[in-house]
């Protein structure tokens, strides 16, 4: 529950829930949970979408009423192997058709980490780079924009090479801004000092913000638990400012919205409703 006196309708206006967020949730629980909530925006993820069925998914969301402000993911695109290289392309054509298919313009990349015994990370950024070459005119044609993702450093040997705001610009402005854009996600980027210089560059790409694609919020917690992946904390328990970070992402003119994306198994443990009611609170009370 909000804050009593709270406009609901105000603090939702923006408000994305990140299926991952609930991910004890079915994608029907989560449309229904959603329409209970007065939530009307969704990201999702490709897993459970294919599980369910991407034509059956449009059509469920379409019906309830959400709108899909992204999904996750593509990518993994630094394979040194012709056959996994082209398999890869494969898989991103794939994830850019099922966007499409969604109604979201917005598919979010995670570049991929060093294969093994690679250690050049420079080159590695530079086979991401030379993938959307060939993926951002297919996407184009679909009507969706490829985002890429920096990950925390954390990231960067097995999962994403692209660890910061200016590394991933770095990528994406060598494209057209309607092809290639970036996530702000305060997870992976409160750390650096240079990043609000990298939100006013992004910002300055063009209108409604430029190569700002995509604007996530989660709270960063310490300590990690074993595996990292799943250390997202709930908003406000961490040491992330993210009203600061919103600030700048509105500043440099992105309007559009604002997605919770939490990956924590002890929320996941909860029931969705709570755990969404929960959400919308310290969305109210650390993101606006």
């Amino acid at each position: 529950m909000t804050a009593p006196g709270t406009n609901t309708d105000a603090v939702l206006s923006r408000f994305s829930l990140n299926q991952e967020t609930v991910k004890q949730w079915s994608l029907p629980e989560l449309a229904e949970g959603c329409r209970k909530a007065g939530v009307t925006r969704v990201g999702l993820w490709r897993a459970p979408v294919q599980e369910y069925g991407v034509e059956r998914a449009a059509r469920l969301v379409r019906e309830a009423g959400l709108t899909v402000t992204s999904l996750c993911r593509g990518g993994f695109l630094t394979a040194t192997d012709p056959g996994a290289r082209a398999a890869a392309l494969d898989d991103n054509r794939a994830a850019i058709d099922e966007a499409a298919a969604l109604g979201t313009s917005t598919l979010v990349l995670v570049s991929g980490g060093l294969p093994a015994g690679d250690r050049d990370l420079r080159g590695a950024r530079e086979r991401v780079a030379e993938a959307l070459g060939e993926l951002a005119p297919y996407a184009r044609e679909r009507g969706v924009r490829l985002a890429v993702e920096p990950l925390h450093p954390m990231f960067a040997s097995d999962r994403c090479v692209v660890s910061t705001l200016g590394q991933a610009l770095d990528i994406a402005e060598r494209f057209p801004v309607e092809e290639v854009g970036v996530v702000v996600d305060t997870y992976h980027l409160w750390w650096d000092d240079t990043v609000a210089e990298g939100i006013r560059r992004a910002g300055a790409a063009g209108p409604d913000g430029g190569r700002i694609a995509a604007f996530q919020v989660a709270d960063w917690v310490t300590p990690l638990p074993a595996g990292v992946l799943l250390g997202r904390g709930q908003l406000g328990d961490g040491s992330v400012d993210m009203r600061a970070l919103r600030e700048l992402v509105d500043a440099a003119g992105h309007t559009g919205p604002i997605e919770v994306e939490i990956f924590n198994e002890d929320l996941w443990a909860r029931d969705g409703a709570e755990v969404l009611a929960e959400v919308v609170e310290r969305y109210a009370a650390h993101v606006l």
